[in-house]
């Protein structure tokens, strides 16, 4: 099975995170597949609007810490970061071929990276059991990025609040945060986010493939003001390996501040 899948229905196209055994934690190969399947959407002619979601009991859990935050330091210094240079989800949200609305569903947790791509999406539907976190902070790594998207959606005071603390936030903060689009019952997210969907389908796609380019446009420039502003070394420090270490350990880390 695909790590993930797209498929169309009527003029909806579906991407599904599909890592189910691992809550969906994005790893190096799914980080290419989902931009794989982002670029299939836009190249189907037939489809005017995708909803992105997660198979099984999540959205998306985070990076895959095993495989991305505990590679050896020399290669994390090769890279620059705990990412792979390739299949950099930025790359299909800020270049589309064709600017094309997504609509995140979210259940359950979206934490890290799900969150990161959970905020480029245009819209965000969530069900009411749905956990966010900001886990680069706990990691010891950048959360800048993360900041000045929150705030960029008006999340204000509250930004600083989840950034600081690295604290979980549940659907109905995010709703009062200004966070989300839709707040959907428990296993419902799906179907609000097709009505959704339906919504935007409802209006000449021209038009609001324009306010998709506008968006981005304001995301990839607050996007790329965080990454120039952010810290270079964070990924080699003791601290990001100890945390690393802790969580695949299961026990609670010892920060030392270096």
């Amino acid at each position: 099975m695909p790590l993930v899948e797209y498929r169309r229905e009527g003029r909806t196209g579906h991407i599904v995170l599909n890592r189910p055994d691992k809550l969906n934690a994005i790893s190096d190969e799914m980080s290419l597949a989902l931009c794989d399947a982002l670029y299939a959407f836009y190249d189907d002619e037939e489809a005017f609007v995708a909803i992105l979601s997660g198979e099984g009991r999540a959205f998306c859990s985070g990076a895959d810490v095993r495989q991305r935050q505990l590679r050896p330091k020399e290669e994390l210094k090769k890279l620059g970061g705990p990412s792979a240079r390739e299949g950099n989800i930025r790359h299909p949200f800020f270049k589309p071929p064709v600017a094309k609305p997504v609509i995140a569903a979210i259940h359950s947790y979206c934490y890290g990276v799900g969150l990161r791509i959970a905020l480029y999406c245009d819209m965000v539907v969530a069900s009411r059991d749905a956990k966010f976190q900001v886990t680069e902070i706990a990691r010891g790594i950048d959360g800048t990025p993360f900041w000045m998207m929150l705030t960029q959606r008006g999340a204000g005071v509250f930004a600083d609040d989840v950034c600081f603390t690295g604290r979980v936030w549940s659907a109905e903060e995010a709703q009062r945060a200004n966070l989300i689009t839709r707040l959907a019952e428990n296993g419902e997210h799906l179907k609000v986010a097709q009505a959704l969907a339906d919504q935007v389908l409802a209006n000449p796609p021209l038009a609001v493939r324009a306010i998709v380019e506008a968006r981005r446009s304001d995301l990839e420039h607050i996007d790329a003001k965080a990454y120039a502003i952010r810290p270079r070394t964070l990924h080699l420090s003791e601290d990001f390996r100890e945390s690393a270490l802790a969580f695949v350990e299961k026990r609670k880390p010892v920060f030392k501040g270096r």
